[in-house]
């Protein structure tokens, strides 16, 4: 399956925009997924392709966040492996089954997520009392989170870093720090099965993934420079705009 340039340049543009809204909240798939599917190809290679391009993304993103310090991977080593095999089950299962139950739940699940966001008072601006163990984290959220993102996963970002804010206490940039390692590690999980099931279009998914590092790339820049307060809106304006796209489109 060939495609013309225009279309490539579209998916392009697409990945750029939408690797800079998830270096800061997540949700870019609610960009580049949509763009997949307009050209024609299936379902499931649009989720495999989306996959190629977001482990780009979320790698870029990593990059920065480790430069500047703001997380390092040895602190959360067992979350990542947990995000790892959490995902990898949910890519398992998404190419044995329908996720027609999930699609029923997304709408609500995210709106809560942007619910919370809004209403919360000065959310993640200070680090607070850890409701639950690190341990407790690190083993029971991080995979079920895992496990979404690679059954389905829109938002899987957000879900890290609002999880750490809110269980864990954790201020908000520390938190979307830790968040784009965790998807790396479960873009790279998913990615890895979807390519076993030969289900990746490679030209299209390096065309998108050069957008995602550089949209990431500036997207992180602004999560470093920006704090809580700029980082606060994305996340509400993105998941109001998934459940928008979910439940209309």
């Amino acid at each position: 399956m060939t495609f013309g340039v225009d279309i490539l340049a579209v998916l392009f543009f697409a990945a750029m925009i939408a690797g800079f809204v998830d270096a800061m909240a997540g949700g870019g798939g609610l960009l580049t997924i949509p763009a997949l599917l307009l050209t024609g190809i299936n379902p499931v290679a649009a989720l495999a392709t989306n996959k190629l391009q977001a482990a780009a993304g979320s790698f870029s993103a990593s990059l920065t966040m480790i430069k500047k310090r703001l997380i390092s991977p040895r602190q959360i080593k067992t979350a990542l492996i947990m995000a790892f095999v959490g995902s990898a089950i949910g890519t398992i299962l998404v190419q044995l089954s329908p996720p027609e139950a999930l699609r029923v739940i997304i709408p609500f699940l995210v709106a809560a997520v942007g619910l919370y966001t809004l209403i919360a008072p000065n959310l993640g601006e200070l680090e607070r009392r850890p409701k639950i163990s690190q341990q407790t984290w690190q083993k029971t959220i991080v995979p079920l989170i895992g496990l979404y993102d690679g059954y389905l996963g829109p938002a899987t970002g957000t879900f890290f870093a609002l999880s750490n804010v809110s269980l864990r206490g954790m201020e908000l940039i520390r938190a979307t720090a830790t968040a784009k390692l965790l998807n790396f590690a479960t873009n790279i999980a998913s990615l890895i099965f979807f390519i076993l099931g030969g289900q990746v279009l490679w030209q299209i998914g390096l065309i998108m993934m050069a957008g995602q590092v550089i949209g990431a790339f500036f997207g992180s820049q602004l999560v470093v420079k920006g704090g809580a307060k700029f980082i606060r809106p994305v996340i509400v304006l993105m998941c109001f705009a998934m459940v928008v796209r979910y439940v209309f489109w």
